[in-house]
């Protein structure tokens, strides 16, 4: 007898997703809630759990179609599960269809259903069951997964296990011209002056944040002020009491906290920074709910700090850290992506000077951060050098007039150059 699988609720809102990737193939054992697909949607990654232990059944739909919520994609056929994972490993039958000889491929590759897993007694106490952000690294490295001690959840690798394995592998590679001239050729380079394009279809994730961003120049009266804020305090600040607060909290005290609570602070002056239109009317909060944006292996997430202006710097660190780590790995919950209401992104992590950056809709601004560096300017009639950073702030201007947004970034600029400010409220 065979159990649906059928496609999860994804949150809300959200109706369809993408197939992005089946991480179980036909005939491969399947135990219960193990991740069996991996679908895209218009914000995170989410993984397809099995509703029961057995074997995998057909795929009802391929990777790259477009699917509903409560769709049909697959089926598991149950009572061939168990008895597949407890009898001993013969990889070699299984393998013999794709790769007769047996050789050149890693589990990875080549997902054989009677491998066993580590959480099934293997060394490392981690699942080969990869996400697809792993998945790539694994394949574009040539890595062996079960070899990779996992940091992940429940043992699982992340995608920085395996970008330091194959760091740690790349001595060990050089020394090898013999078995990397043998019998397989090479692609052929191209010849000279040949021009090659390639043509790759745009994530779910990857549409959805061009659309957003179009509608925002569409919709919003965007304008963009600059400021400029001096870093000294706040890095004496952090270099006096880092390693006290690291022993204290476990985790580093970083700069995003401090402008945390500086945006907090202004945006209790400057109200509208922190609502949005909607309709004919104006909605405002008596909370600050920061969208943190964030790289992820497939574009930008902007997670969501819930009430930052109540938290700590502790407690916004530790979050910030929590969220830049499980975007890397794609286990991002979409309850996590939703609201807020004012939006942080860190260019200067990345080099930038400068930028423009683009709201959140239905957001009413967005801070811009940037890269900190030495410039000369004056101070008491002297020319000295000064760490500073250009500060951003881009708005709409159907609710935010210029001078709430110039008030605003002064607001910032005067409780990052004097952080005790943050302290006392002013």
């Amino acid at each position: 007898m065979a159990t649906d699988v059928l496609v999860p609720t994804l949150g809300e809102s959200i109706t369809e997703a993408t197939l992005g990737q089946w991480l179980k193939q036909p005939g491969d054992p399947v135990k219960a809630d193990e991740p069996i697909a991996s679908l895209e949607t218009d914000k995170v990654a989410v993984e397809v759990p099995s509703p029961v232990a057995g074997t995998m059944g057909e795929h009802v739909v391929a990777e790259g179609d477009t699917v509903a919520v409560g769709a049909l994609i697959a089926r598991i056929e149950a009572g061939a599960g168990a008895p597949a994972q407890a009898e001993a490993p013969q990889p070699a039958p299984l393998a013999s269809p794709v790769n007769p000889a047996g050789a050149g491929e890693t589990p990875a590759l080549k997902e054989d259903p009677h491998a066993p897993h580590a959480d099934e007694g293997g060394e490392d106490g981690g699942s080969l069951t990869l996400s697809p952000a792993v998945r790539r690294v694994v394949l574009e490295h040539g890595l062996d997964p079960s070899k990779i001690k996992g940091t992940g959840k429940d043992g699982r690798l992340t995608k920085d296990d395996v970008l330091a394995a194959a760091k740690a592998e790349k001595p060990q590679a050089a020394p090898a011209p013999q078995a990397a001239a043998a019998p397989s050729p090479a692609p052929a380079p191209a010849a000279a002056g040949e021009r090659r394009e390639e043509r790759v279809r745009m994530t779910r994730l990857r549409q959805t944040i061009a659309r957003r961003l179009k509608e925002a120049q569409n919709t919003a009266a965007l304008l963009t002020t600059f400021n400029d804020v001096d870093m000294t305090e706040v890095i004496a600040a952090r270099g006096k009491y880092k390693d006290l607060f690291e022993k204290k909290h476990g985790i580093r005290l970083g700069f995003m906290g401090f402008f945390v609570k500086a945006a907090a602070l202004a945006a209790r002056d400057i109200p509208a920074v922190n609502a949005y239109i909607e309709g004919d009317e104006i909605v405002y909060h008596d909370y600050l709910d920061v969208s943190v944006a964030v790289s992820a292996p497939n574009g930008l997430v902007v997670p969501v700090i819930r009430n930052a202006d109540r938290l700590s710097f502790a407690e916004i660190e530790k979050t910030i850290a929590d969220f830049g780590k499980r975007a890397k790995d794609g286990t991002l919950k979409m309850e996590e992506m939703q609201g807020g209401t004012f939006t942080i992104s860190n260019g200067g992590v990345f080099g930038s000077l400068l930028s423009t950056p683009i709201i959140n809709p239905p957001q009413s601004a967005v801070l811009g951060m940037h890269r900190i560096e030495e410039r000369p300017v004056v101070r008491n009639g002297q020319i000295v050098a000064r760490p500073m950073m250009y500060l951003a702030l881009s708005y709409d201007h159907r609710l935010v007039d210029g001078r709430e947004a110039v008030t605003f970034l002064v607001r910032m600029k005067e409780a990052i150059e004097d952080p005790t400010r943050l302290l006392i409220d002013l």
